[in-house]
C-alpha cells in the first residue's frame, strides 16, 4: 500500500466516521426534540400548580383563622361555665343558710 493510498483510505474512514456521528446526532435530536405542544402542556401544568398552591395557602389561612376563632369561643364558653358553676355553688350555699335560718326560726 503506497502512501497516497493510505491517506485516501484514512480520509474515507474518517469521512464515514464523521457521517455516522452526524447521523447519530441527527437521530438523537429528532427523537428527543420537545414540541411546541409539549411546551404548552408544561406551561399549563405549571399554571395549574401555581393556582393549586394559592388555593392551598388560602385554605390554610382560613383554617388557622377558624381555629383561632373556635379556640377563643371555647375559652369564653369555659369561662362562662366556670362563672355559672360558681354562681350555682353560691346560690346553693345561700339556700342552705336560709334553710338553716328558717329551721332555727321555727324551732323557737
Amino acid at each position: 500500500m503506497s502512501r497516497s493510498e493510505f491517506i485516501l483510505v484514512t480520509a474515507i474512514i474518517l469521512f464515514v466516521a464523521f457521517a455516522m456521528g452526524w447521523f447519530a446526532n441527527w437521530l438523537v435530536h429528532r427523537f428527543t426534540r420537545v414540541s411546541r405542544q409539549d411546551i404548552g402542556e408544561l406551561e399549563r401544568m405549571a399554571q395549574e400548580l401555581h393556582e393549586a398552591e394559592e388555593t392551598r395557602d388560602q385554605a390554610i389561612t382560613y383554617l388557622q383563622q377558624r381555629e383561632a376563632e373556635l379556640t377563643n369561643q371555647l375559652a369564653q364558653t369555659e369561662a362562662e361555665l366556670s362563672a355559672a358553676m360558681d354562681g350555682l355553688r353560691d346560690a346553693r350555699h345561700e339556700a342552705e343558710e336560709l334553710r338553716t335560718y328558717i329551721e332555727r326560726m321555727h324551732a323557737r
